[in-house]
């Protein structure tokens, strides 16, 4: 008989096996996991969140480390830093071409792969319930939470449009789907028509 008081230890200790089997520390890559994060952050968040800031806050490190690790990816010529018109002491960073294609060789295409062969409704379930447990527990953490507009508190989509009532400003199609550092998860997910409103 199953004793059902194990099983959030199995799915907890599940969870963090798949992470550390799916980190490139075991794979042949000219990058540590901490420079794979970083380019993958980049990749996928918002132009306000892709900051040393936003990138400290999602790894859950110093803002020094961050900085460090970002500026090994710069060296490496795989990103690329702008600085912003409206406040010169603030830059935001991108991934150069070089940057992108290094992408290309993530080691975690693996776990992607498998994850791909997953069907629809079981996929949607899976980011629905793993998007919840991150967000339960940077509360419980007192650590900022990371997701994206379709679940944020501050998003309202109206017709083909959007706006971010934190950021005060409409969104770009494009920066929806991005992750967001003012992100704050709404009790219940938005029903999927919402999030296709703004599409």
């Amino acid at each position: 008989m199953i004793d059902e008081t194990q099983t959030p230890d199995r799915i907890a200790e599940l969870l963090v096996h798949v992470g550390r089997a799916a980190r490139s520390e075991h794979a042949r890559t000219e990058l540590t996991a901490a420079q794979w994060t970083c380019l993958r952050f980049f990749a996928r968040a918002n132009g306000s969140t892709r900051t040393p800031s936003g990138f400290a806050s999602f790894q859950v490190t110093t803002r020094g480390t961050a900085s460090q690790i970002i500026k090994s990816l710069e060296r490496m010529e795989l990103v690329t830093r702008t600085r912003s018109d409206r406040d010169r002491r603030s830059v935001s960073f991108d991934l150069t071409d070089q940057g992108r294609a290094m992408l290309a060789q993530d080691p975690l295409r693996d776990l992607i792969d498998v994850i791909g062969d997953l069907d629809t409704a079981e996929r949607d379930a899976f980011l629905a319930t793993l998007s919840r447990l991150a967000s339960a527990l940077a509360m419980r953490r007192d650590l900022p939470a990371f997701g994206t507009c379709g679940d944020c508190t501050h998003f309202s989509p109206s017709g083909g449009m959007a706006y971010c009532a934190c950021m005060a400003e409409e969104l770009a199609a494009a920066d929806i789907p991005k992750l967001c550092a003012s992100y704050t998860p709404t009790l219940e997910p938005r029903p999927q028509g919402d999030r296709d409103d703004a599409d």
